[in-house]
């Protein structure tokens, strides 16, 4: 539903003192205290006014300072009601003041608030208040026509000016606010994705660290039971130490990727298929750097991928090709088939799943599953 514009009220950012230029809050005072100093000087000034009349008429110079400084409060609080009352009370002072022979104090009073009308209050009520204050300068001022009607003139344009510019600058008070708010949201969003990012990254390092270590534990447990001789038993059990060896590397690799700080993604599978027996890697297409996150996504899943072929596909050859294309970079890992691993039924399978959602989270997709010969892992991330 739209404001009614007669009935709105200048934002309290237009009211307030925020986002006014140091030089424009000079002569803003600079205004005031030459107000001030007009009406002082016409207090003590009065050759008609005793000593006792000047204290007296100082003393309403200061009662007039109190009742604008209440003014542009209740105006700020949007308080239509004892705005007015404030302004009806200097408008009051500014008749009583010519009454008793300070013209000159009541001409400031009437400008003053017929500008400060303009400025401050609901167009419903500024416009009465404006031309109440302004009709009173004209009648009581001993200029020309001429000149009394371009002044009034000049402070009603004044008044319409300075609210338009309060209301300009209060909007971009606002505008400020909302945009520090989202940067502040932005900020806060970023946060917690890198942290999600930095969970997902410790926590594929340490799955496929783990389960590694698993399957060789695992086998070791396995060859006791079975009465296996110390040196296949010690074969596992070494296997499993170079993979806590290998795991906690990958981890600071991982460390070192958030940090933007990867090595190339071609020399990475390289040195990945050399620790597989039967595993060659190809890479076609114009190389380009990849976001960190789809290069760590290709990574990633070429790890699992290899993992699997060592627990479901031991002495399988495997082809893992690498294909820049022009809008995306595929990795496919694809394995020639072989006889199960002897932990074949351990682990639950969650690997490649947290990579498919890995690669969903990039805008790409993950299938896995047989062909002809053995088990095919395609990835697909947009470049």
């Amino acid at each position: 539903m739209t404001e009614n514009a007669w009935t709105r009220w200048p934002s309290r950012e237009a009211l307030g003192r925020a986002g006014i230029t140091r030089p424009r809050r000079l002569i803003t005072w600079a205004v005031r205290l030459l107000a001030l100093g007009v009406l002082l000087w016409a207090a003590f000034s009065q050759r008609h006014v005793g000593p006792w009349g000047a204290l007296a008429a100082a003393a309403a110079v200061l009662f007039i300072g109190l009742a604008s400084w209440a003014f542009f409060r209740t105006t700020y609080e949007h308080r239509l009601v004892p705005s007015l009352a404030l302004m009806g009370v200097l408008l009051g002072l500014a008749v009583a003041a010519d009454a008793m022979g300070f013209r000159g104090p009541a001409l400031v009073i009437w400008c003053a608030c017929g500008v400060s009308a303009l400025e401050r209050l609901p167009l419903g009520a500024a416009i009465p208040a404006a031309s109440v204050a302004l009709a009173s300068y004209s009648v009581f001022t001993n200029d020309l026509w001429l000149t009394t009607a371009a002044t009034v003139a000049g402070l009603t344009l004044g008044g319409y000016v300075l609210r338009l510019d309060a209301e300009a600058r209060g909007n971009a008070q606002r505008l400020l606010a909302q945009e520090r708010a989202a940067r502040a949201a932005e900020a806060e969003s970023a946060a917690l994705g890198e942290r999600a990012r930095i969970a997902r990254e410790i926590h594929d390092v340490l799955a496929h660290s783990l389960s590694a270590q698993l399957v060789h534990l695992e086998a070791a447990r396995l060859l006791i039971e079975n009465g296996a001789d110390r040196e296949r038993i010690l074969e596992r059990v070494v296997a499993a130490r170079g993979m806590a060896r290998d795991g906690l590397a990958e981890t600071r690799q991982a460390l070192s990727a958030l940090r933007g700080d990867l090595s190339p993604l071609e020399d990475f599978l390289s040195e990945l298929v050399s620790t597989a027996d039967g595993a060659e890697v190809t890479v076609t297409g114009e190389r380009r750097p990849l976001r960190v996150e789809a290069s760590q996504a290709v990574r990633r899943v070429a790890q699992e991928a290899l993992t699997n072929v060592r627990k479901h596909a031991q002495g399988a050859k495997v082809d893992v090709r690498l294909e820049y294309g022009e809008h995306e970079v595929t990795l496919n890992v694809r394995d020639s088939g072989g006889r199960p691993g002897e932990l074949v039924s351990s682990g639950g399978g969650y690997g490649l799943l947290g990579m498919r959602e890995r690669a969903e989270l990039l805008g790409g997709s993950l299938d896995a599953g047989p062909d002809e010969e053995g088990f095919v892992v395609t990835l697909k991330v947009p470049v």
